[in-house]
């Protein structure tokens, strides 16, 4: 089985046409979260609908800036991966989507206590699966991928405590645009692809009984903008 996972899309879709083939190949396509920019499920469904393009076979969830609206629409398609799980053979995928509280007062920001029941939701789902891939929007304290230029970690408490605990065998995150990176808690390898539009994405393979997971860097360094006060990448 065959994963490509990636995140901070925003409406931006054009590292789209040179993943391609990498697309058509995946057996399975997960947003980890943010396809919007502050908007609701009219957009997510665009968003989803490009990559549909090129794969039909997607999971998705809520990041901080879509709209709460977002999150039943992918419950409504079958699709959506906060607090819920998806068992695909020995592979078990389960997700929390959102983020802990920002000073910018996106959309869809969760307490510490509600994501730690999100988590705990979709894993009861999938804690007989023999692999487990955690898909969180935020991701865990104190680590190489929640570090702000400050240097500073603003990562979810709930979602690093979960891993020690748990200790699912790798989860893709993102939500802080410049932290692209992997580290590990305990036997969990971690992974912010970065942004999308910076071309950045996760390539996860099950195959002889070996789970293997890597970030796919992305070249582009231009900054993008997820201000919902600038013209949509997608039309209305």
């Amino acid at each position: 089985m065959r994963l490509v996972l990636f995140g901070d899309v925003h409406e931006y879709l054009h590292p789209l046409p040179a993943l391609a083939e990498t697309l058509r190949q995946a057996d399975l396509v997960v947003v980890t979260g943010d396809l919007t920019r502050w908007r609701g499920a009219r957009v997510a469904a665009k968003v989803l609908a490009a990559i549909r393009q090129y794969n039909p076979r997607v999971l998705a969830q809520v990041g901080n800036t879509d709209l709460w609206e977002t999150n039943a629409w992918l419950t409504q398609q079958g699709i959506n991966l906060h607090g819920q799980g998806h068992r695909f053979g020995p592979l078990g995928l389960f997700g929390v989507g959102g983020s802990t509280f920002t000073p910018f007062g996106t959309p869809t920001e969760f307490s510490e206590e509600e994501l730690a029941a999100a988590l705990e939701a979709g894993y009861a789902t999938v804690a007989d699966a023999p692999f487990k891939l955690l898909v969180a929007h935020c991701p865990p304290y104190g680590t190489a991928v929640d570090r702000l230029w400050s240097g500073r970690h603003v990562g979810s408490l709930s979602v690093r405590r979960f891993l020690e605990r748990y200790q699912p065998d790798v989860c893709i995150c993102g939500h802080i645009h410049e932290a692209p990176g992997e580290d590990r808690i305990g036997r969990t390898l971690v992974i912010n692809p970065g942004m999308f539009a910076q071309g950045g994405y996760a390539l996860v393979t099950l195959q002889d009984g070996t789970l293997h997971a890597e970030r796919i860097p992305g070249r582009e360094r231009r900054l993008y903008s997820t201000s919902p006060f600038l013209p949509s990448a997608l039309e209305e």
